[in-house]
């Protein structure tokens, strides 16, 4: 089942690139006591994901903490090897966080799987942006396969 409004975000642990390299990061640690937007694509390299949705986020950082989100993540089904690539390619720097969710954990815990295999890619998670409260999930999008409308930088603020 899919996240939805008023769920807790569930337990997993993803991770995130360090100077000393790969480093643990749970849930827990991302979502309590925060105001957090996190938005998901498919995959980091990918078109529309590093030509429009990360670069939004980066963009946007500043009037996203200005309307009170604490911190903002991006997600994918990579490692954080690649995810951390990712973010120095994008300039992402102290604005978003890039955590990678390598063996899928958090995208099936929340019901976000988007099965690639067909195209090569494999299990991947759906393009998603959510903006939660504390652990408690405040609002959702998620863009239909291929597409990218609702779960934009943009979006995210005209929901807050």
């Amino acid at each position: 089942m899919t996240l939805g409004v008023g769920d807790k975000i569930p337990a997993a642990t993803l991770y995130h690139m360090t100077g000393e390299g790969p480093a643990a990061i749970s849930t827990d640690d991302i979502f309590n006591g925060k105001k957090v937007a996190i938005f998901g694509v498919p995959g980091a390299f990918t078109p529309t994901c590093s030509a429009k949705h990360l670069p939004g986020f980066v963009a946007k950082a500043d009037e996203l903490k200005a309307k009170g989100i604490d911190q903002i993540v991006c997600m994918s089904v990579n490692d954080a090897f690649v995810m951390g690539a990712w973010a120095k390619d994008q300039g992402a720097d102290d604005k978003v966080l890039l955590v990678g969710d390598g063996s899928a954990e958090f995208t099936k815990a929340a019901g976000l799987e988007l099965d690639l295999t067909a195209r090569g890619l494999g299990l991947r998670c759906q393009r998603f942006a959510m903006v939660v409260d504390n652990g408690t999930v405040k609002s959702i999008e998620i863009d239909a396969a291929g597409a990218f409308e609702k779960t934009s930088a943009e979006s995210v603020l005209g929901s807050l």
